[in-house]
């Protein structure tokens, strides 16, 4: 599974690396985040009717438009691979409502015996890439506005992975972007096969500070070597 991630690099480097619309306002609320959590905002990509790239913040826990009790989200943080284009919840926001969500690292534990190490994964050059996500809306009894949630796509573990966890985050590669962010809808078949585990020998992992162990605690020493 992926519970928790990082993401650091300033607007600037995301604007470059994920090509995004200038006048996409969100970049200027961008703050770097050392624990994001689910329930949180998140900074997602979506591909607008023009398909420009247009960042956006949507809460982390996917809450299907059918859901009656919100709650269902936090059991929906992710979406695994294997299942998507079966599960209910899941099956047409593959096919209509693909999103990129920013991150430039993610938190597992490592457990040896009865210790649980936090490992911070990262590309090796540190630079910031994106989870495959699925994004909703749902709309609250009370109100007339949309409440836009996301889930993070996982997958297999790759050779790194497999030390760590049985579960890893859909990382997609840039030359996937534009397929995974095409308007409308598209088959399962044109966007599973992009759902591979990552390759191993571009990533790497290092244990971090026992702060991450607490979401409430979100700033640089959380990243620090531990």
């Amino acid at each position: 599974m992926c519970g928790r991630f990082t993401l650091t690099a300033d607007p600037d480097t995301l604007r470059e690396v994920f090509a995004l619309d200038k006048s996409s306002a969100a970049l200027a609320e961008l703050s770097p985040r050392y624990n994001i959590a689910p329930s949180q905002p998140v900074a997602v990509v979506v591909a607008a009717s023009d398909s420009a790239r247009k960042l956006e913040f949507f809460q982390w826990r996917l809450i299907p438009s059918w859901a009656k009790d919100p709650k269902i989200g936090y059991k929906m943080i992710n979406a695994r691979a294997e299942t998507l284009a079966e599960k209910p919840s899941f099956r047409t926001a593959l096919k209509k409502r693909r999103c990129l969500i920013l991150a430039d690292g993610f938190y597992e534990w490592k457990r040896e015996g009865k210790t649980k190490t936090p490992m911070r994964i990262q590309l090796k050059g540190g630079e910031p890439f994106a989870f495959a996500g699925l994004y909703e809306f749902w709309k609250p009894p009370e109100s007339d506005a949309l409440l836009k949630s996301c889930a993070i796509i996982t997958t297999a573990p790759n050779a790194l992975m497999e030390k760590i966890h049985d579960r890893m985050p859909a990382i997609l590669k840039p030359q996937a972007y534009d397929l995974w962010l095409t308007p409308g809808e598209l088959p399962a078949e044109k966007t599973l096969p992009l759902l591979k585990p990552y390759a191993a020998s571009h990533m790497k992992a290092a244990a971090v500070s026992i702060l991450v162990n607490n979401p409430a605690n979100d700033s640089p020493d959380c990243i620090r070597p531990a």
